[in-house]
C-alpha cells in the first residue's frame, strides 16, 4: 500500500502526518509512506488544496486535516 502525504510543511500537513502514522500503527498496517512537496507535482494530480492525502493513488482527502480515526477506517 503507497499512501502519499501532499503539502508544504504547515503545521496541518504534519498534523495530517502524525495522524497518518497513528492509524496505520492502531490497525497495524504496514505501508510506505511517502511525503509530496512538490507544486507541480501537486497539481499534476489533482491536489488544489492541501493538506491532501492519496491512498494507492486514490485522492481520500484534501483541504483538511483527518483525524486517525477517520484514515483507520480507509485502510480497512
Amino acid at each position: 500500500m503507497l499512501i502519499e502525504v501532499f503539502g508544504i510543511g504547515c503545521s496541518k500537513c504534519k498534523r495530517l502526518e502524525r495522524n497518518l502514522h497513528k492509524a496505520l500503527e492502531e490497525k497495524g498496517v504496514e505501508a510506505e509512506v511517502k511525503k509530496v512537496d512538490d507544486y507541480e507535482e501537486m497539481s499534476a494530480r489533482g491536489v488544489m488544496m492541501t493538506p491532501a492525502l492519496a491512498i494507492d493513488g486514490e485522492l481520500r482527502i484534501a483541504g483538511r486535516v483527518a483525524t486517525a480515526k477517520e484514515i483507520a477506517e480507509m485502510l480497512v
